[in-house]
């Protein structure tokens, strides 16, 4: 089982030297979903350190799910980061 600590994070593509967009991590999973970790001053709960989490099915954003439940999840700490990877790559296919 993946976790927190199996995400490395590189500059978000957007960043760029004049504008900050933080830092993005992505975990692909053999179910063909994947989970896009992202924090920055941008994101949900980015200014206060917490990190925000997409999923994506087949490479596209995938909200109907029990983990996105419409939308992205935000204002997450590392612990809830870790469930909720877990949660995605238990899904079934």
């Amino acid at each position: 089982m993946k976790t927190f600590k199996d995400l490395q994070f590189i500059p978000h593509p957007l960043s760029s030297s004049e504008y900050d967009h933080g830092i993005q991590a992505r975990l692909l999973f053999d179910n063909g979903y994947s989970v896009s970790v992202v924090k920055g001053p941008h994101t949900y709960g980015g200014k206060d350190g917490l990190y925000e989490l997409a999923v994506f099915k087949d490479g596209e954003i995938h909200y109907d799910n029990s983990v996105a439940n419409g939308d992205v999840r935000g204002y997450l700490t590392e612990q809830e980061v870790s469930e909720l990877i877990t949660e995605v790559e238990n899904f079934t296919k």
